[in-house]
């Protein structure tokens, strides 16, 4: 008799002028794709099961403007080389969650209401999140929809850790540090035990670093601490983004330069970090190839943010058996990894430089006390897997 196919699992992963789509038979991989340049010159590109390069969506004549208009082209070229095989549910990558949402939720229009309420902590990325899950609703109704929240892995750090020193009142009223990236961080908690066994079950600092950077502490493979807070501009220096910041700062660009709200959020959001720093580029491999002393500074600034934020993580966890370096940053930036490594000399970091230099996986010495690793990150494996975990809960 031959065994039941797996159910098949759309994930969509929507940014601001891009789109990534996959589609799992259970955790196999089957077809994936993104959409580049939404808004400018939008392009597509796809892969099968085996990584080959196959035929994209036809965007059409009338080519997309934001991400969400991208689905009435995928679906259906899904649907083409699926066969007659139906998506059993479509898993969205949505960051904010609120205090409400420690694991994944079933997509219903009460859902969407309190999600669009948490528009504000989350201006660049939840109105991206949610347009394709409306736009799924008017393509297909039945279809099951799953939202998997980025800041969900957070809520076992404890209270002090979320907290900030204003009136308790704020903070009952959600005010807190959520942080953020948490599906990158769930799927490094469950493959490090494949590889680091004493990590996984130890103390173990992620460096999720990328156009969007954070750090997580782990102890046991749960959340204590992250570099994130309320929203997803703080921390770390980030591609535009210009992490932690000195309130007052916001209030003297409001009371003597007369800057408004909008632009200032503009302006942290979209005109800071690497970019600002450097005038040039907020492409950290741009930033490593020249010469100029800004964008030597950007990076600088980068490199010594990480290195205070390593300390405070460790502080937090009580140690630090691991370090772990993933996503596009993390992944392929030897000299990012190595002045970092060497900045943390002091927590007892040995870097292996022909390890670093080839990218791993492990790239501290067989006598440092600190393991340190270079992993690559699936958060739409792990979209695939809460999706298809959630659907199957609800179904009858």
């Amino acid at each position: 008799m031959t065994a039941a196919a797996e159910p098949l699992i759309g994930v969509i992963n929507a940014g601001s002028s891009s789109l990534k789509f996959s589609f799992y038979e259970g955790e196999r991989r089957i077809l994936t794709g993104q959409v580049d340049g939404i808004g400018a010159r939008p392009s597509a590109s796809a892969t099968g099961p085996d990584g080959e390069k196959i035929m994209p969506p036809d965007l059409g004549a009338k080519p997309p403007t934001v991400p969400s208009e991208v689905l009435p082209a995928i679906l259906p070229w899904a649907r083409d080389r699926l066969g007659d095989r139906r998506l059993a549910a479509v898993g969205h990558r949505v960051v904010h969650g609120g205090l409400r949402y420690s694991r994944p939720a079933r997509v219903t229009a009460e859902l969407l209401a309190e999600l669009e309420a948490l528009v504000p902590l989350a201006p660049l990325h939840e109105p991206h999140n949610l347009a394709p899950i409306r736009m799924a609703l008017t393509l297909n109704p039945e279809l099951p929809q799953v939202a998997c929240f980025d800041t969900a892995f957070h809520r076992t750090a404890p209270e002090v850790d979320q907290a900030f020193a204003l009136p308790y009142a704020f903070f009952e009223e959600g005010i807190r540090r959520y942080g953020f990236h948490g599906l990158s961080y769930e799927y490094i908690a469950g493959v490090l035990g494949q590889f680091d066994p004493r990590a996984a079950a130890g103390r173990t600092i992620v460096a999720h670093l990328g156009n969007g950077s954070s750090m997580c502490a782990m102890v046991g493979g749960r959340s204590v601490a992250s570099t994130m807070g309320f929203t997803a501009v703080d921390g770390l220096p980030m591609g535009t983004r210009c992490g932690s910041l000195d309130p007052g700062v916001i209030l003297y660009l409001m009371d003597e330069l007369g800057m408004g709200a909008r632009a200032i959020e503009d302006m942290i959001y979209k005109q800071s970090g690497l970019l600002g720093v450097s005038g040039l580029s907020s492409d950290m491999r741009a930033l490593l190839a020249s010469d100029d002393p800004r964008a030597r500074l950007a990076v600088d600034l980068y490199v010594y943010r990480l290195a205070r934020e390593l300390g405070s993580l460790a502080a937090a966890a009580k140690g630090i058996d691991a370090l772990v370096f993933t996503a596009g940053i993390g992944q392929h930036a030897a000299t990012i990894r190595e002045r970092v490594c060497r900045d943390a000399g002091w927590l007892g970091v040995e870097l292996d430089a022909a390890a670093n230099h080839s990218g791993g996986p492990r790239i501290s010495t067989s006598a440092s006390r600190v393991a340190v690793w270079v992993t690559p990150t699936n958060e739409e494996l792990m979209i695939a897997r809460k999706t298809l975990q959630t659907a199957g809960a609800m179904s009858p």
